[in-house]
């Protein structure tokens, strides 16, 4: 286990920016994910963790020493890839060992160390087949079976369940999940899917276009979103955004009015100086519409999502703006007819014209 700290790191190929100053410590122990939309450069700064991509600027130390130009197999990290490449005519238990015994381990000692891993990961049954006698899931598992008995300081994951399907994805979070509770193991993982975020990390990094836009615990981003990117982008559904304008302000309060929905006037809980007249974002969460509430805004109900114990509404209103809502009690619902959309202003968060957070 190790401290991983980025300071002013960058990255460039030719006159493109990719890492744009990233500054950043993963505690040792720590199970860290970068998420972030396609391009963002999330797989660009894991590589550069492992070696595999230089740093074009900045530093780099693993449990205090510095890495940048140390070899991947110098910096005690252990990577496990979206694609399994598992060495096919090599059983399991030889894939295994393979990177132990090309280091001149002990044999005795690569055999408790294969078995031990075996055992955490449920492949004991599985040590003398080979790759294409194994599923997906198991081939995953023995991926990071390899990765396990090498006892690296950081563990290093690339969208690693990608390539699997719905079912066997929950099945690998919570079986990675395990494995860092009993590892305590530093480690990095990389994902397009927030869903692997919010329940796999202790911290999130959430990146957009090679740099850092917030970064804290799975609820923190959920709760208290510093722009409209992050406030977009963890949470599913997505946060209903509404476009509106600042008509008049209290102490305790903001006067918003939203055209794309009859011109409703909302008071949001705010004590920030916003100035009248002014174009503003209000967000609120799917799950937050509560029939108590103290706002409503009158919509027409487009589709329903029956999910059994709750239904999703894609809803608008009358001038066009899309609301999502989620109850528990929309079996009554009918596509096509209006509904009152309630839930308490105290839920809403505001947003400026940068898109930063107004609080």
């Amino acid at each position: 286990m190790a401290e991983v700290k980025l300071t002013g790191v960058k990255k460039s190929f030719g006159k493109i920016d990719i890492i744009k100053g990233v500054d950043l410590t993963i505690n040792d122990g720590e199970f860290v994910v970068f998420v972030g939309p396609s391009g963002c450069g999330k797989s660009t700064l894991l590589r550069m963790i492992s070696g595999l991509e230089d740093l074009s600027a900045g530093e780099l130390t693993i449990d205090g020493v510095r890495m940048n130009d140390a070899e991947p197999s110098q910096r005690g990290i252990a990577m496990v890839f979206q694609t399994y490449a598992l060495y096919p005519h090599m059983t399991v238990r030889e894939n295994m060992a393979f990177a132990l015994k090309h280091a001149g381990v002990d044999k005795a000692e690569i055999e408790k160390k294969v078995m031990l891993a075996a055992k955490a990961l449920e492949l004991e049954h599985l040590l003398t087949r080979k790759p294409k006698a194994l599923s997906g899931g198991q081939r995953q598992r023995v991926a990071i079976g390899r990765a396990i008995v090498r006892d690296p300081k950081v563990f290093l994951f690339d969208e690693p369940l990608s390539n699997l399907d719905a079912e066997l994805r929950v099945q690998m979070r919570i079986e990675i999940a395990r494995l860092h509770r009993e590892l305590k193991s530093t480690t990095v993982y990389v994902t397009h899917d927030q869903i692997e975020a919010m329940t796999l990390a202790d911290k999130i990094v959430v990146l957009r276009a090679g740099k850092i836009e917030q970064v804290g615990t799975p609820l923190e981003l959920y709760d208290n979103p510093t722009n409209v990117f992050v406030a977009g982008f963890i949470g599913s559904p997505r946060m209903n955004f509404m476009s509106g304008i600042v008509v008049s302000q209290t102490d305790s309060a903001v006067g918003v009015r939203l055209p794309d929905f009859c011109d409703a006037l909302l008071h949001v809980p705010v004590k920030s100086q916003v100035a009248t007249g002014s174009l503003v974002k209000l967000g609120i969460r799917p799950k937050l519409f509560d029939d108590a509430g103290d706002s409503e805004l009158l919509v027409t109900i487009d589709m329903l999502e029956h999910l059994g114990s709750e239904t999703i509404a894609w809803a608008r209103g009358m001038q066009g703006g899309n609301l999502t809502i989620e109850t528990r009690q929309g079996r009554h619902l009918v596509a096509g007819t209006q509904y009152r959309a309630r839930f308490f202003s105290h839920s809403l968060l505001m947003f400026g014209e940068d898109e930063q957070r107004i609080y």
